[in-house]
């Protein structure tokens, strides 16, 4: 079977190490581990590649230089535009799988007039958070592809609810809610013993994740338990505005790691914390709560969005309101004071990811849900 896996969102570099890049070299392993052979698509595919992707074939695009924005989204328009010669030349393929981009919309439209089983994965909604966060360049071209695109896919993959009603909204009549998922055996490896009481948090140091709250919650906790430690795996925007106060706790930022170093930083640690604030739209699927989950550690995650689906509340960990440290860091008192309660909830949560949460079973889902019960059973 083979696939074109389609990625032109310039902002995601395919082999790098955001969570981006992560969800997409998960798919195109998963696929491939299935015996599908994938074909990359993608603008962005500067860099070392990571573990399994050495040899996957890529079809690489230029940009011009990020300067010019509206050149740069009309290059986007250009390219998009030329992807059914592109993929006519490269193919034939069995399936063409997107990751939805502003602008992207020809893939989804060449496969539906060519018969060809198509799926569209959106993480976002990426109208929406352009015009919050970014400049909005040629929003109505960007709004008559989204609807192209979202029209055309004959599956719309969501991660979240949020991000469900978003396709719909833009006419997706086929959607699949997928959330975010790991690969079991990176997180097969012993725990570290010998160290104090550590709490965890992976991602991004950027401003959606809330980790004024995490670091205001071991302030209130260090004045009674001094013991209990802060590893901040990541790095971003954010490290410098709060690493004088990490240190001062005590605590450890790990940096920009590969994705594939994350379990060994995680056995270091005894919890899993997802902070976010009531303050912001929530629609993500947080990786970093799978990954908890997978390393066996209980989740202390802020209730905004679906969390609450996700982590179960005294099964696999604790639901916390968000936007309070004292809260917080009553949460991780609990879970400090009581470390058989804390395995067992790991325990519970890795059983849960193991059966619902694993890349394989998210390539499954999708190729049974796009017409192709005969070819995913052949591979």
């Amino acid at each position: 079977m083979r696939i074109a896996y389609i990625c032109l969102d310039p902002g995601i570099p395919v082999f790098g190490a955001k969570g981006a890049s992560v969800h997409v070299q998960s798919m195109v392993r998963a696929f491939q581990s299935m015996g599908a052979e994938v074909t990359l698509f993608s603008p962005r595919c500067e860099g070392t590649r990571p573990k399994g992707l050495e040899t996957t074939p890529v079809v690489p695009f230029s940009l011009p230089s990020k300067s010019n924005a509206e050149a740069r989204m009309q290059a986007l328009m250009a390219l998009d535009l030329a992807l059914p010669d592109i993929l006519r030349d490269a193919g034939p393929f069995d399936l063409v799988y997107e990751r939805h981009a502003l602008l992207s919309h020809s893939a989804m439209t060449w496969a539906r007039e060519a018969g060809v089983p198509s799926v569209l994965e959106v993480n976002a909604p990426l109208m929406e958070e352009q015009q919050r966060h970014r400049e909005m360049i040629l929003p109505q071209d960007c709004l008559t592809a989204t609807h192209a695109a979202m029209q055309s896919a004959a599956l719309v993959a969501a991660v979240s609810p949020q991000v469900v009603r978003y396709a719909q909204d833009h006419g997706a009549q086929n959607v699949l809610h997928l959330p975010n998922a790991i690969d079991p055996a990176m997180y097969d490896r012993p725990r570290q013993g010998n160290r104090p009481f550590t709490v965890g948090f992976v991602g991004s140091l950027k401003p959606w994740h809330d980790l004024d709250v995490l670091v205001s919650a071991m302030e209130i906790l260090h004045a009674s338990r001094p013991d209990i430690r802060l590893l901040i795996v990541g790095d971003g925007p954010e490290r410098a505005r709060f690493s004088e106060r990490i240190a001062a706790l005590g605590g450890e930022i790990s940096g920009l790691i590969p994705h594939d170093a994350v379990p060994d930083w995680l056995v270091r640690t005894d919890v899993g914390i997802a902070p976010y604030s009531a303050a912001q739209d929530f629609y993500f699927s947080p990786l970093k709560l799978y990954e908890y989950m997978g390393a066996r550690l209980p989740v202390i995650a802020s209730d905004v969005g679906d969390l609450a689906r996700i982590v179960t509340h005294g099964d696999t960990g604790l639901i916390c309101p968000p936007d309070d440290p004292a809260a917080l860091a009553r949460a991780i008192a609990t879970l400090a004071q009581d470390p058989e309660r804390a395995r067992r909830m790991g325990e519970a949560g890795h059983r849960h990811v193991i059966a619902h949460h694993t890349w394989q079973a998210n390539a499954r889902t999708v190729l049974d849900r796009s017409y192709l019960p005969v070819l995913s059973e052949g591979l």
